[in-house]
């Protein structure tokens, strides 16, 4: 059963330390066949250390939740707060949605779907978040409901959208989803 020892530098949070303990544990579990219940982590503190001839004596900045991050992009998105949600974007910010080009500027995103309902709302069933050494890929999965463009209400169609996060700023998103298999045919005039 693994134990790790984790030495931290004074100024994290309780809840940044938290957040380690959990991923660290989960991480050797990832390798090793341990159960959560035979896998310890500690976490203890150092007031200073010295590294390449500088001494320090306090932690490095904590990062966002890449989840929560994602979250506050999606209900501001659904409230159409651009200006909030552009604000959560990075500079090179990039996204692709079934059928559509990659798009650059959420005004973009929010001029396509204008053809396609008058609005959109998602319930979710979960977050699922890794990480690489650039940073998180985030993603979020569940339910579409909202209002076609002829006036009739949709519910459970499926989504699933992956969100990549660099420095607490989302870079990328993938939407995939099953609209097209539910959108009313047109009306048509005889």
């Amino acid at each position: 059963m693994p134990v790790i020892s984790i030495t931290l530098l004074p100024g994290y949070s309780r809840q940044a330390e938290s957040t380690m303990v959990r991923r660290v544990a989960r991480a050797a579990r990832s390798v090793i066949a341990a159960p959560a219940a035979g896998t310890t982590v500690f976490v203890s503190h150092a007031s200073t250390y010295q590294r390449d001839g500088s001494v320090f004596s306090a932690g490095g900045a904590e990062r966002a939740d890449a989840s929560q991050l994602v979250r506050l992009f999606l209900d501001r998105m659904e409230q159409r707060d651009l200006e909030g949600a552009h604000s959560l974007l990075a500079p090179d910010f990039a996204m692709r949605f079934p059928g559509s080009p990659v798009m650059h500027r959420l005004e973009e995103m929010v001029e396509r779907a204008r053809g396609n309902y008058r609005n959109v709302g998602k319930t979710y069933e979960g977050f699922d978040e890794s990480w690489t050494d650039e940073g998180a890929v985030v993603y979020c999965f569940g339910s579409l409901h909202g209002t076609w463009l002829d006036g009739t209400d949709f519910d459970g169609i499926r989504f699933i959208d992956r969100f990549e996060v660099v420095d607490d700023r989302i870079r990328r998103q993938d939407v995939w989803n099953d609209l097209a298999l539910h959108k009313p045919a047109p009306a048509t005039t005889t």
